[in-house]
């Protein structure tokens, strides 16, 4: 193989609301911590239950429509990739972060079940390309075979 692939793909419950950091020029990140769970029994027969943490960092409109949508405990469907940053602490220390920047998601929390802020308007289930891939393959529901 001659490239590379940096692809995540998790589905996970958020730990707290989205945080999110506005910009000049209008553009915004939304971030939010995404825990993952993994239940296996270990050798001696006992069930054992482990939650990793994600950092999720959401870009623009993405970032608008899970602040509007998503809350604490809702389950969704991510796909990004992962990046790593790094800057120098308060002690002079190099501190390092792993982080997911989403590049696609779903919510998987039923409407009525959602704990986000504002359930008056109606909960988008996928977000806008998945949403145009979904209208244009109903198009083809006029074919007469």
């Amino acid at each position: 193989m001659a490239g590379t692939i940096n692809k995540v793909i998790l589905i996970g419950h958020t730990g707290d609301e989205i945080k999110m950091h506005y910009f000049e020029g209008g553009n915004c990140i939304g971030r939010f911590p995404l825990a993952t769970n993994e239940e296996y029994t270990n050798k001696d027969g006992d069930r054992v239950s482990t939650t990793e943490w994600h950092n999720i960092v959401m870009r623009n409109k993405a970032a608008e429509i899970c602040e509007k949508y998503l809350g604490k405990g809702d389950k969704i469907y991510i796909e990004g990739r992962i990046k790593t940053r790094k800057w120098t602490g308060d002690d002079g220390n190099d501190r390092y972060t792993t982080e997911i920047h989403c590049t696609d998601f779903t919510f998987l929390t039923p409407k009525g079940d959602s704990s986000a802020k504002e359930k008056t308007r109606e909960n988008p289930q996928k977000t806008q390309a998945q949403t145009d891939k979904t209208v244009s393959e109903d198009e083809s529901d006029d074919l007469p075979f």
